[in-house]
């Protein structure tokens, strides 16, 4: 490198255009090479052992971050931080979009089903971190509201790399759906215990609430209607819909920061009213069919690089153990004690297993959070982040395990490990 260095500021003494002699690599160009290594990375795994491409890019995404080698500095991941916004917030956007508000009135169980596994893994993460941590009432509540839900993105993915069709496949989409939408609004009401706890500012602790869901659910239902009404001009299924529903998303992501909303909460918001407002059809089959990996790649590889790995020791790896051990109990027998005239108790077993990923949207619930009590929320939220942390290499083989042993997923070719 000595030698290129000389040569180049030789050059400089001729070639006037010349910049100084780059010190480091751009953080742009870190970051591309580093989504390039995620992909090739999932891939590998998936080939070799049969493991979800998803685990490779967060292993990729943790081995670069600051927690492993540092390759990627929290400057840079500050930065890339947006462009995970906008890969989260298209993701929850296809989830919302699998809400299906018609066979939640049809099968009234799976409302049920989904109150049962959420608000029992929110009872008993609670009684954990309060009790075996020794976290405040307020950051226990935290705490069992970023980690009750299920992950919406893993799930999605899951099904869709496995090709899985069936009631298994059916029941845990919807489960995740409907589990993400409660945990929003637990999210939303935690505010305000955080605030009155934290400060002792009733005001906000009533008013940051309301500012959180009426936002969320404002821009998310006028985002899907200005979506519709574009889209209803072009032609079904054409380039054009699928331009007009991405360019929308974003804009439903530039309002959501300008004014301080919760980004993931109003992406859900658009695909729910999108699913429930299109009675015309004008944009049911239109998606984003292979820009769900390339999202998924930029999503997997930013959270991976910001799970806070240096801070997990053994006492910290310990609870957070025991915390993904209380969650998954929680939500398997709340699906296995509900559902049990619509689906036989085999299926339901592997549908609460189904369910077990932990949500990527915990890192940026827990971002939130710190945003606004950064003295006290970093070490708070470290144990939800360092549960999500393990679930993000576990979740999707969990939920890949339940597809296959369900038998909804398409049979593999000779000698590809399952």
């Amino acid at each position: 490198m000595s030698i290129v260095r000389h040569t180049w500021e030789a050059l400089q003494d001729r070639l006037f255009f010349l910049p100084p002699f780059p010190e480091q690599l751009d953080p742009l160009a870190l970051f591309a090479l580093l989504l390039v290594a995620g992909l090739l990375v999932g891939e590998a795994l998936f080939r070799a052992a049969g493991l979800s491409r998803i685990v490779g890019y967060v292993l990729a995404g943790a081995l670069a971050g600051p927690g492993a080698f540092g390759w990627l500095d929290r400057e840079t991941l500050s930065m890339a931080k947006p462009v995970a916004d906008a890969a989260l917030g298209l993701l929850l956007l296809e989830t919302g979009r699998h809400l299906d508000l018609g066979w939640l009135k049809a099968n009234r169980s799976l409302l049920g089903s989904a109150a049962a596994e959420s608000g029992l893994a929110f009872v008993g993460i609670f009684v954990f971190a309060y009790v075996a941590v020794d976290l405040s009432p307020g950051w226990s509540a935290a705490t069992a509201a970023i980690t009750m839900a299920s992950a919406p993105a893993v799930v999605l993915l899951t099904a869709e790399e496995n090709r899985a069709q069936g009631q298994v496949t059916q029941r845990t989409l919807l489960l995740t759906a409907i589990n993400c939408a409660l945990s929003f609004v637990v999210f939303a009401i935690v505010l305000g215990v955080v605030h009155a706890e934290q400060s002792g500012d009733w005001f906000n602790a009533l008013t940051h609430p309301l500012w959180v869901v009426c936002g969320g659910i404002g821009i998310g239902l006028l985002c899907a209607r200005l979506a519709l009404t574009l889209a209803a001009r072009q032609t079904k299924g054409s380039v054009a819909q699928v331009f007009i529903l991405v360019a929308v998303a974003l804009l439903a992501i530039g309002v959501a920061r300008m004014f301080a909303v919760p980004v993931f909460l109003c992406l859900f918001m658009m695909g729910a009213a999108l699913n429930l407002a299109d009675r015309d059809k004008v944009l049911a089959y239109t998606g984003l069919p292979q820009g769900h990996w390339i999202l998924a790649i930029v999503l997997f590889v930013v959270t991976g690089a910001m799970l806070p790995l240096d801070d997990l020791g053994w006492v910290m790896g310990i609870q957070a153990l025991g915390l993904i051990i209380v969650r998954g109990v929680a939500k398997f027998a709340g699906v296995i004690a509900t559902g049990r005239h619509d689906l036989p108790i085999g299926k339901r077993r592997l549908v609460g297993i189904g369910i077990q990923p932990l949500s990527a949207t915990a890192i940026f619930m827990a971002a939130e959070l710190t945003s606004i009590y950064p003295e006290v929320s970093g070490q708070a939220l470290l144990l939800p982040l360092l549960a999500a942390a393990l679930m993000e290499f576990a979740g999707p083989q969990l939920c890949k395990y339940a597809l296959q042993k369900a038998g909804e997923t398409e049979p593999l070719p000779p000698g590809r490990p399952r």
